[in-house]
């Protein structure tokens, strides 16, 4: 099991931060391993949406689709796997600073199938680190808005 999480404070309003989070049209641009980003339905982005995400993981091509399973406006985030190699659950949460200021919580959970239970612990640490990174791209470009 992964269970990965990650933090930051962007000095930007709740607002516009869980705005520009939201939508996954922004992905590659904060993304560092993600290079598209699909709707499979209509916007904007609601319940039971789901995104096609093709990605860069392990020297490969990843390809997967994600459905929001839960969104709460400038609050929570959570989408699931609907299909991919893995289930994986990714959950992202604001929390108000003050008016200028947000915390943004990244986690990523879930059970890594068709890897070695040896694998799973390394396959954390590279979450983590490119969490950390993508976390640190979108604090650099909502700073700069």
């Amino acid at each position: 099991m992964v269970d990965i999480e990650t933090e930051i404070t962007i000095n930007r309003p709740i607002d516009d931060v869980s705005a520009y989070a939201t939508n996954p049209d922004n992905a590659p641009e904060w993304y560092e391993n993600i290079h598209s980003a699909e709707w499979k339905n209509s916007k904007p982005l609601q319940l039971g949406s789901q995104i096609a995400f093709k990605a860069w993981f392990l020297r490969g091509e990843l390809a997967y689709v994600y459905q929001i399973t839960e969104l709460i406006p400038g609050s929570k985030l959570v989408m699931k796997t609907a299909n991919g190699p893995f289930p994986m659950e990714t959950i992202y949460t604001w929390h108000f600073v003050d008016d200028n200021r947000t915390q943004m919580v990244l986690r990523n959970k879930g059970k890594p199938s068709g890897f070695s239970k040896l694998f799973t612990p390394f396959m954390g640490m590279m979450i983590r680190r490119a969490n950390r990174k993508d976390l640190q791209r979108i604090k650099e470009i909502l700073e700069k808005k």
